[in-house]
């Protein structure tokens, strides 16, 4: 398994230099000492692949930040950041593979987010790993495998989750659905694993508390990344009679069911969990305004102008319209990590894992805390809701389709917040 070594130290310099000349009382520094090496284990071929690159993306631009800041300030002298790439394939056990890879190429942080469960075999191998060699222990970062088992009885302390997981995105889409009394049929459907068949499992139990009028009339779950026709699921969604559909699809199999029910002249609506990007507001058109909602920590069209700010800086960056994919959480998780490290003053995991189980960072008008407890970071969540560009809300569209997303209801991170069932084990 290579690594794309080289293009990633050439995206980091460019990137370097544009945050520099951005911010030009903060000049990037070229350190003596090695960088501070991250591995992200992603999809970077196969169907997934545009997932892993856009990750990759995002972590290479918060790092350029912190680079461009001067480095993270350690006990020894600044170092950079650094962001390697390890293809899973979307694969458990290439995961595994890129895994034992990156741990005997010295890298001591790991991250990874798209599939629960590939999250949950790579905390179970890291625990075994940390376990076994205490001298040569690694941190997992995890921007979004939100199944909720992972900080609940899967808890580790190795493990830190930046994404908000599926009962909490489900209760913030639940604070909208509840109130949307055209609903009175929904449909469900997701991807058959883990994190497909929890986010399922959740909207019975919340539909049942909070609209117990409503009908469930499809309940289904399909392979992840194999179907390439949902025409067939999208013609029994239009026959049940839904108003919504509720999913937690994401990637290709959430474009390619938009496309389906579009297709099929389906014109309910969609309550997502990422129906916000990587092509289903190109996907659907005219059709989905109005009618797809999806939840993150942040959307483009957030107010205030720090976050204006920041976006137009990321698109500054990554002016192509087919790169437009950016998520608050992957920046803050690299501040959080970049604090840590200057907290604890050395590179040992232990020493940053200590820190970083109480990190709290603020970046352009957002903000985030770890909860040491079960390592889920608490911060705000936002539902949007699909519009076209220029409409009130709506100043930024979504990889140049013209469409974008505004914000309808904003949680705050007190009443995000949910009970765990961790039970801690520290070293």
């Amino acid at each position: 398994m290579r690594k794309l070594l080289k293009p990633a130290l050439l995206a980091l310099g460019l990137g370097a230099a544009l945050a520099a000349a951005a911010q030009p009382a903060t000049q990037p520094i070229l350190s003596p000492l090695p960088p501070l090496r991250i591995a992200l284990i992603e999809s970077l071929s196969g169907p997934f692949a545009n997932t892993g690159e856009a990750v990759f993306r995002n972590l290479v631009w918060a790092s350029e930040r912190v680079n461009a800041r001067g480095g993270v300030k350690l006990k020894a002298g600044a170092r950079e950041l650094l962001v390697e790439r390890y293809d899973s394939k979307g694969q458990a056990e290439d995961a595994l593979a890129a895994l034992r890879s990156a741990i005997d190429d010295g890298v001591t942080v790991i991250a990874q987010g798209n599939s629960s469960a590939v999250a949950a075999v790579l905390i179970d191998a890291i625990n075994k790993h940390n376990e076994r060699e205490p001298g040569k222990r690694v941190l997992f970062l995890n921007y979004s495998a939100v199944d909720p088992i992972l900080t609940n009885e899967k808890c580790s302390y190795w493990h830190f989750r930046f994404d908000a997981h599926a009962d909490m995105r489900m209760a913030a889409l639940m604070e909208v659905l509840k109130d949307d009394k055209a609903v009175k049929k929904v449909y469900l459907i997701g991807q058959d694993y883990s994190f497909g068949q929890a986010v399922l499992k959740e909207a019975r139990k919340q539909l049942g508390a909070q609209r117990p009028d409503v009908q469930i009339v499809g309940d289904e779950l399909h392979a992840m990344g194999r179907v390439k026709d949902f025409i067939p699921y999208a013609v029994k969604i239009k026959a049940s009679g839904a108003q919504a559909v509720l999913t937690g699809n994401w990637g290709n199999d959430l474009t390619l069911l938009i496309k389906a029910a579009k297709e099929v002249g389906y014109e309910g609506k969609f309550y997502t969990f990422y129906g916000n990007a990587l092509g289903v507001p190109a996907a659907l058109g005219d059709a989905g305004v109005n009618k797809v909602i999806a939840v993150a920590e942040w959307f483009p069209n957030a107010d205030g102008v720090p976050s204006e700010t920041f976006y137009q800086s990321f698109r500054q960056r990554f002016p192509k319209p087919q790169d437009d994919y950016v998520h608050m959480r992957m920046q803050l998780m690299i501040e959080a990590l970049a604090q840590s490290f200057e907290r604890a003053g050395v590179s040992d995991a232990t020493a940053v894992a200590a820190q970083l189980e109480r990190a709290t960072v603020s970046l352009s008008g957002q903000r985030g805390t770890m909860r040491a407890a079960d390592h889920q970071f608490q911060q705000p969540l936002q539902v949007a809701l699909m519009g076209r560009q220029g409409a009130p809300g709506v100043k930024f569209d979504v990889e140049g389709s013209g469409y974008g997303f505004r914000v309808i209801k904003t949680i705050a991170p007190e009443r995000a917040e949910q009970p765990h069932g961790c039970k801690m084990v520290r070293p």
